[in-house]
């Protein structure tokens, strides 16, 4: 028993030391990866929103502009609204193929309804329970082919002006988007098209081909601003029009951009008339000039911007005679207003973070900020008689933004629009609360 017990720990010490040897003579087994380890997302989620309280001290009545002296002394009225909540998603399909998508509630979406009434018989009614808007503002597919080339087709934001750079809530001091731009041009605008766009150092660019604006949906009050807007279940595009964007980052902590569109919009509706050789309206093309300039600094806790707009529409006076002549249904969506031969907006911004010189704060932070806007949607041509001067304001806002994360923001401004002694100033006061952000990326 005792020899056998000697032979089995021999053959095992000789195991042992083949093995210790087998060993010595191979390469050390690599560490096997985790299996479990999480990979980056391709689905992208995000979005932002915001919701505001506006307590104007001013009449709203539609004719305060008509008969000023009558709304001197009026109480005003308070609002609450929902100007934009917004849901983002985005997939990487790989091999340079991505998509974006991008679905817009504007003042609380459009609240429809058929409901029957008990007390009528039984009958059903349509019922309008909120106004708003839900829209798809971004749908679009995209081949990369580097950094400086890549080209989006569908359903894109139009980069025209300081909203294009900044449109969260987050961004933006003001309780809304800056008055100006926003009165004179389409904000968010979204057009169907196809883009190309890449960056070259410290260089942006984007060249965009989209469906030219509608001439029968402008106005006094706003320009261009609604012609990019369709009744329809489909845009209209009779004329096409092109878009150019160029960004600068050459110097640190500074962006500057300018951006353009150019595109003919008259007769760009779903009837398209013949004109005969007499007519006077045989030669009119409507043609829609904008150009528009902005800056933004941002350095220790000081924020510095500014935008220029100034848009020229070529044949305005005969284009508003025709819109002011046309025998539409009741329940057309056009306004058979005038339209200016141009239209200009500028401002200019400060914010400072006062919690910034604070020690402890722990990434809170609280802008006070002032801005200043002055725009004029109807500046006539010569060959125009009537001038509505109501048109023309500036605006002076005071406010605070306090964020308690760098995704949500708490608002509360000052502002008040100055108008030609003629007609009342229009003061107003509004809080805010938003948030921008992405929840899977």
């Amino acid at each position: 028993m005792q020899r056998k017990q000697q032979l089995m720990m021999g053959c095992l010490l000789v195991s042992m030391f083949l093995t210790y040897h087998t060993l010595q003579g191979q390469e050390p087994a690599k560490e096997q990866p985790n299996q479990t380890e999480a990979k980056p997302s391709r689905l992208t989620i995000g979005g932002y929103g915001e919701a505001v309280y506006t307590r104007n001290f001013y009449s709203d009545n539609m004719f305060r502009y008509s008969h000023a002296s009558s709304y001197t002394d009026a109480q005003g009225h308070g609002r609450i609204d929902l100007p934009h909540v917004v849901i983002n998603l985005g997939y990487d399909f790989g091999k340079g193929w991505s998509m974006g998508s991008e679905i817009e509630f504007e003042h609380g979406g459009a609240e429809v309804a058929v409901e029957i009434e008990a007390e009528e018989t039984g009958e059903f009614e349509h019922e309008m329970e909120r106004g708003g808007e839900v829209a798809l503002e971004q749908f679009w597919i995209q081949k990369s082919f580097g950094k400086g080339l890549n080209l989006r087709m569908g359903h894109l934001v139009v980069p025209v002006g300081l909203s294009f750079n900044d449109p969260a809530p987050t961004e933006i001091y003001t309780c809304y988007r800056p008055e100006g731009e926003f009165t004179i041009l389409p904000c968010t605008w979204h057009e169907t098209g196809i883009s190309l766009w890449g960056k070259l150092g410290n260089w942006r660019y984007e060249a965009m081909v989209i469906p030219a604006l509608n001439s029968n949906m402008f106005n006094n009050a706003n320009w261009v601003k609604n012609g990019s807007a369709s009744a329809y279940e489909f845009r209209v595009a009779n004329h096409l029009a092109g878009v150019l964007r160029i960004d600068n980052y050459s110097v640190k902590n500074l962006h500057l951009g300018v951006s353009g569109y150019v595109g003919n919009c008259f007769n760009n509706d779903i009837v398209t008339n013949e004109f005969s050789e007499t007519s006077p309206y045989k030669e009119v093309k409507g043609t829609v000039v904008i150009g528009t300039a902005e800056f933004d600094y941002k350095a220790d806790g000081l924020v510095l911007r500014g935008n220029f707009d100034y848009g020229y529409l070529s044949e305005a006076n005969l284009i508003s005679s025709w819109n002011k002549n046309q025998n539409h249904q009741s329940f057309s969506p056009y306004p058979r207003s005038q339209v200016g031969e141009k239209a200009l907006a500028y401002g200019a911004e400060a914010a400072y973070d006062v919690f910034r010189p604070v020690k402890g704060i722990n990434r809170q932070k609280l802008y006070v900020f002032g801005r200043y806007d002055y725009y004029d949607s109807y500046i006539p041509s010569a060959l125009t008689l009537t001038d509505y001067q109501w048109t023309d304001r500036h605006v002076m806002t005071l406010g605070l933004n306090y964020y308690p994360t760098d995704q949500i923001v708490i608002k509360a401004e000052y502002a008040k629009r100055f108008l030609k002694e003629q007609y009342n100033d229009e003061p107003s006061f509004s809080i805010g609360v938003a948030y921008s952000g992405f929840f899977e990326r």
